[in-house]
């Protein structure tokens, strides 16, 4: 199978992946735009891990047409941000592929992104999508290099079929993954992880507005936080994985290697704001909270907040971090006491 990666430079998911998979020995096309583009055009994807840095000249394209008609044997890697979701399914669901056909009708589109949302974007138009609870450590570093500072395993990526069940092509999309550093497990309920790592990224807006969580102030909120999205999730009756089954499956499989000394940074809605993209995930994270929370009764003031904090910062072009914790914890003890006061009985 040829893996073509939708979103190599959006982020560090997709670079990461796609590196490790050309590693292997497979056959790995990039897709990115701009600045992305011509760095792995020019100078090759730049991969570094704690075994040290290589760089991969793979063929890299800025949409489908410039590769022409695409193959049966093709698997799409949707990469991207979920905000530019429907941009490149738009783009890439009436690719024709030789034989007869388009993408959207004959190829498996995977989804290796954070949230939810995606994979139900893309079943409006692909026949065959796949979701991934992806558990990779990494980090855009700049244009064209990724680092992927796990060990020994560089990720852990359940993948199974979106809504649910698994099938041959899933377990072959494993099989290569297992062979290029990564740990694939193969599950009829991937949904289940999912939700259960988008309660982990409700953090992630309060790493982009207030830096990386090691404050016990900032702690204490994302808890605040985390319990207003499993009140949530158990009020939609939607299940996810407990952290004691998380912490079976991936306990002593990645650590934080990096191999230059550095400490960990922010995660993917941090790196936006780093970057000044303009845009950030937020929507898709404390943003599905927030609407399971208005449509099963639920309020979910802290991740309201959050959520438009985050926008706010994308758009604005803020720096990442800036906002201090003690700050972003009496906005949170504000908007919580509002919604308390605005449901208190009226006499």
């Amino acid at each position: 199978m040829r893996y073509i990666i939708i979103g190599a430079g959006a982020g560090a998911v997709g670079g990461a992946i796609g590196g490790r998979l050309a590693e292997a020995g497979h056959e790995v096309a990039l897709v990115a735009r701009g600045a992305h583009y011509e760095a792995l055009r020019t100078h090759g994807l730049r991969l570094m891990t704690s075994e040290g840095t290589r760089t991969h000249r793979l063929p890299t394209v800025d949409g489908p047409a410039a590769l022409g008609e695409l193959r049966p044997d093709d698997v799409l890697v949707l990469a991207v941000k979920t905000q530019d979701s429907e941009a490149a399914l738009e783009a890439w669901g009436p690719a024709p592929v030789a034989g007869g056909g388009t993408a959207a009708e004959r190829l498996p589109l995977v989804c290796a992104q954070n949230g939810v949302e995606s994979p139900r974007i893309a079943l409006r138009r692909f026949r065959r999508v796949y979701g991934v609870c992806v558990w990779l450590p990494a980090t855009l570093v700049e244009p064209g290099a990724v680092s992927a500072a796990g060990a020994p395993l560089t990720g852990i990526l359940h993948l199974g079929r979106h809504p649910h069940g698994t099938d041959e092509t899933a377990r072959s999309i494993a099989a290569d993954l297992e062979k290029a550093h990564f740990e694939a497990p193969v599950v009829p309920d991937v949904a289940r992880w999912q939700y259960a790592k988008l309660l982990g990224n409700l953090a992630n807006a309060i790493e982009a507005v207030s830096g990386v969580l090691t404050s016990e102030e900032g702690l204490a909120l994302f808890a605040r936080v985390r319990a207003e999205g499993e009140a949530v999730l158990t009020a939609a009756d939607i299940a996810y994985t407990g952290e004691e089954e998380q912490k079976r499956v991936r306990d002593n499989k990645i650590r934080f290697e990096p191999f230059d000394g550095s400490e960990r940074g922010g995660g993917s809605s941090w790196q936006s704001l780093d970057r000044g993209t303009g845009t950030i995930e937020a929507d898709y994270l404390n943003g599905e909270i927030v609407l399971l929370g208005r449509l099963h009764g639920v309020p979910t003031p802290l991740n309201e907040l959050l959520q438009r904090l985050a926008n706010t910062f994308a758009r604005e072009r803020r720096a990442a971090g800036s906002l201090p914790v003690a700050e972003l914890v009496r906005l949170a003890d504000e908007a919580v006491a509002f919604v308390q006061e605005e449901r208190a009985p009226r006499p």
